[in-house]
């Protein structure tokens, strides 16, 4: 029985509770609801702002792009469930990654075990659960790369974090020029300054800065074919 449980943090964050057990959620929840399931309790969450769906279209266009030309796996956005641990939370990311080499995991439902990368863009109402949870969660899972961004006015800030042998997360430091590396998408890079611009940028001169010679490949000037002079990056 679904059961409503009142909860005044939450109700200031526009977030509603529900009691259910995980084969009641799953009843419950449809492709329209975003929703995660935690210990008996489902979180429905508000709708994101226009900011927060702005980066994450962003981010999921570099990305997604960049995992088609180098054939990596596949990139998904939310409301898309993930259930890292048997037993464990249901989390629906703002994006995440499956490598090529995991297709077993991913069910046309919900990922099935632990995506191999993970971002979440955080919101006020978010920002104790992506980085305290949420953290400990992805990081009990092995998921191997994990990536908080927040764009709040005054807060805005990535941090980047890979999982290393011992299993813990070791944070990403920029390099030289600012800019983050994936460990998890050889040769994917981004830049935060590219985030906080009103408007954002389109994502295909991003890309070509990231990978210049792959997006040349794939989308030839006019008269060249597909692939004439391509390159790994």
């Amino acid at each position: 029985m679904v059961q409503q449980r009142v909860n005044p943090i939450a109700a200031s964050d526009q977030e509603q509770r529900l009691v259910m057990t995980y084969d009641e959620f799953l009843a419950w929840a449809d492709e329209d609801v975003r929703a995660e399931w935690v210990n008996g309790e489902v979180i429905v969450f508000m709708s994101p702002n226009d900011k927060h769906q702005a980066i994450v279209g962003l981010l999921y266009n570099l990305m997604s792009i960049f995992t088609e030309l180098f054939d990596l796996g596949t990139v998904l956005f939310a409301p898309f469930g993930m259930r890292a641990i048997p037993d464990g939370p249901a989390r629906e990311p703002d994006l995440l990654f499956i490598a090529r080499e995991h297709p077993g995991r991913l069910t046309p439902q919900r990922l099935s075990g632990p995506a191999d990368l993970v971002v979440e863009v955080v919101s006020e109402s978010s920002a104790a659960r992506d980085r305290n949870d949420k953290f400990f969660e992805y990081q009990e899972a092995g998921i191997p790369e994990y990536w908080l961004i927040d764009p709040r006015a005054g807060k805005e800030r990535v941090d980047g974090y890979r999982l290393t042998a011992d299993g813990k997360y070791l944070a990403i430091l920029p390099d030289e020029w600012g800019r983050y590396h994936s460990t998890v998408l050889p040769g994917f890079w981004f830049d935060p300054a590219w985030l906080w611009q009103e408007p954002l940028p389109n994502a295909l001169p991003l890309l070509a800065a990231i990978a210049p010679r792959a997006l040349a490949a794939a989308v030839p000037a006019p008269g060249r074919e597909p692939g004439a002079d391509g390159g790994s990056t």
